[in-house]
């Protein structure tokens, strides 16, 4: 039988059939021995064939092949830094969720989330969320953030879920399609999802008024149906994003704008820091590169994975050209 991930617990796999039934399945011990260099084999979305386990009490599967993944979202194990954990595959769309400052969302976070989905071909929209908490600050702050975006040439869309703005556009962006959620803990994933599908009653909690930080509400990543034809997979907040290794000559090119400019720079292996007649640097002293675009690709570029999840809290989200230029 043929079914995709709707769950995966690390041990056991909800599957929905191709007939519609969702069944618990396991894999097989050896299965794990196959060179896969992830914390978990078998991602929500896989495409996988399994066998119904006659002897159980209850109909259960084991799994015992993957089909081959158009695409999947990965990030650095927090507990094992030399694997890396698939947050989930098969995706059409991923929106990124980012709040200013309930919890904070740091532009080294996003341009990190960004160059990942660009890596692995997967069309990225930032969802800027809870708008309806924002002050006259946060709400420059907030504006200020999605230009940069824009203008580079991302969607962008401006959400409430208590106040249902900006939720109706999000659905029709959804329809058709495997959607991805994704973010930091707190900014909103379950109340959105909640708020488009109410009978899903997903659990939400409240942000933590001492740490500005979300605690965990969903513990796994799962998938949804949803009635307005879409699918959806809820993913647990992301504390830190490590990146997986990348060859520093490709990292540019998943940086769109500098993508566009990098064949102007006098050398073919331009990495776009010390070189003379840099294209990228020419155009970051004009303005014409966001100064916190280059400073994540920066990062990125000398493996600055050692104070990611510290850089979530205090990176630069706001700052005046000159400290941005610093």
């Amino acid at each position: 039988m043929t079914g995709t991930v709707y769950k995966s617990t690390g041990s056991w796999y909800t599957v929905k059939s191709e007939k519609g039934d969702f069944i618990e399945c396991r894999i097989k011990g050896k299965f794990r021995m196959k060179g896969i260099k992830s914390t978990n084999p078998i991602a929500v979305g896989d495409i996988v064939d399994f066998e119904l386990d006659e002897t159980s009490d209850k109909v259960t599967g084991t799994i015992h092949k993957i089909h081959e993944r158009k695409n999947y979202i990965v990030r650095k194990s927090v507990n094992l830094s030399h694997q890396m954990h698939i947050i989930a595959s098969n995706i059409d769309r991923v929106f990124l969720l980012v709040t200013v400052n309930n919890p904070p969302t740091t532009f080294n976070f996003i341009d990190r989330f960004l160059v990942t989905a660009e890596a692995y071909g997967i069309e990225a929209i930032l969802v800027f969320n809870k708008i309806d908490t924002l002050d006259e600050t946060t709400l420059d702050e907030q504006l200020y953030m999605q230009h940069v975006y824009q203008e580079i040439g991302y969607q962008c869309l401006r959400v409430s879920s208590t106040e249902m703005k900006g939720v109706d556009k999000l659905k029709e962006l959804m329809v058709g399609k495997v959607s991805m959620f994704s973010g930091h803990s707190g900014v909103g994933k379950s109340t959105l999802v909640n708020a488009m599908e109410p009978t899903l009653h997903l659990k939400t909690t409240e942000i933590s008024e001492q740490s500005k930080q979300g605690q965990h509400t969903t513990t796994f990543a799962e998938m949804y149906d949803l009635s307005f034809n879409a699918r959806i997979i809820d993913t647990p907040g992301i504390k830190g994003f490590g990146m997986v290794d990348m060859d520093p000559a490709e990292i540019s090119g998943y940086f769109p704008e500098f993508f566009k400019l990098q064949d102007q720079c006098k050398f073919n292996n331009c990495l776009h820091k010390e070189e003379p007649h840099c294209a990228i640097k020419n155009a970051l002293e004009k303005d014409e590169i966001a100064w916190s675009r280059y400073r994540s690709y920066l990062k990125i570029l000398e493996g600055d994975d050692e104070h990611y999840r510290t850089d979530i809290y205090n990176d630069d989200r706001i700052a005046s050209d000159e400290t941005r230029k610093s």
